[in-house]
């Protein structure tokens, strides 16, 4: 008996969506990064309180993001809390502790390279705490954050997603390149290794964190441009900041001489003059 054809259709793939063009993200980079520095004026003059949470897989394109963010902010204004792993004596804290000595006062932004969502990655994936730690922490970490939004704190949490195949080229990428092979850590390699679990604990972590008080944003990061771009295009979007006009400064002028004698450069120890190997142009 002749075999019965199948006729049925099979899902089509999702088309990934073509690299951003370099020029266009550049200009479209600056131009929000400038609504970046506005809206950082508008934090500082109306005393909001605004935390960035930037989570995701390894090699996602986090660094990268938070870099853009920062880039033109005033580091009086906006920090960036990447904390080390937790101490002996810390680790004897309550979980959230460490975490919330960083959170921002009145004008400030804080941009958190990973948080407290430690203990739903890479600390529940590696075994780094019990059950029941890790079970307290899901219960715990929505009342933790309502308590900071409740107190007026402007809370965003961004995602950054990156497919497997994306991952192990960056990664190798990083592999052949002595300036960023610094970045490929042993916990980055395991993050192969465990991508089923990594992906099962993300799963796990937004089922019990993604509230109405706190959401999550997901970040597509196949395309580190575009991603950029859409994150930052997004942060600017849920925060109300309207533009403050500067104070007008006005330049002094320059007074008279009074008999100030500069030392002999010969008294001065400058740095050798390196550059003068490079060669010397007139442009």
């Amino acid at each position: 008996m002749a075999k019965k054809a199948d006729n049925t259709k099979k899902p089509a793939k999702a088309k990934k969506p073509a690299k951003l063009d370099r020029e266009l993200y550049e200009a479209e980079l600056l131009r929000l990064q400038a609504e970046l520095v506005a809206m950082q004026e508008w934090v500082k003059a109306s005393g909001t309180r605004l935390v960035v949470i930037f989570e995701g897989r390894d090699a996602a394109g986090k660094g990268g993001a938070i870099k853009r963010v920062a880039e033109f902010l005033n580091p009086r204004v906006a920090r960036i809390a990447a904390l080390p792993a937790p101490t002996s004596r810390e680790r004897t804290q309550w979980y959230f502790q460490r975490y919330v000595e960083h959170l921002p006062a009145a004008g400030e932004i804080v941009l958190f390279d990973r948080s407290w969502y430690n203990r739903a990655g890479v600390e529940r994936v590696m075994g780094f705490c019990t059950e029941a730690e890790y079970r307290r922490f899901l219960h715990q970490v929505p009342i933790f954050e309502r308590l900071l939004v409740e107190d007026g704190i402007l809370l965003r949490k961004y995602w950054f997603s990156v497919s497997d195949a994306e991952q192990e080229r960056r990664f190798r990428s990083r592999l052949e390149d002595p300036m960023r092979r610094w970045k490929l850590s042993p916990m980055d390699l395991e993050s192969i290794t465990r991508w089923e679990d990594y992906s099962r604990a993300k799963d796990e972590m937004l089922a019990h964190t993604d509230h109405p008080d706190a959401p999550w944003y997901d970040v597509d990061s196949e395309d580190k441009r575009r991603a950029r771009i859409n994150m930052i295009a997004h942060l600017l979007s849920t925060v109300p900041y309207e533009r403050i006009d500067p104070p007008a400064i006005e330049m002094p002028k320059r007074p008279k001489p009074k008999g100030y004698r500069r030392p002999p450069k010969e008294s001065v120890t400058y740095v050798p003059d390196h550059a003068q190997k490079l060669g010397t142009t007139d442009a």
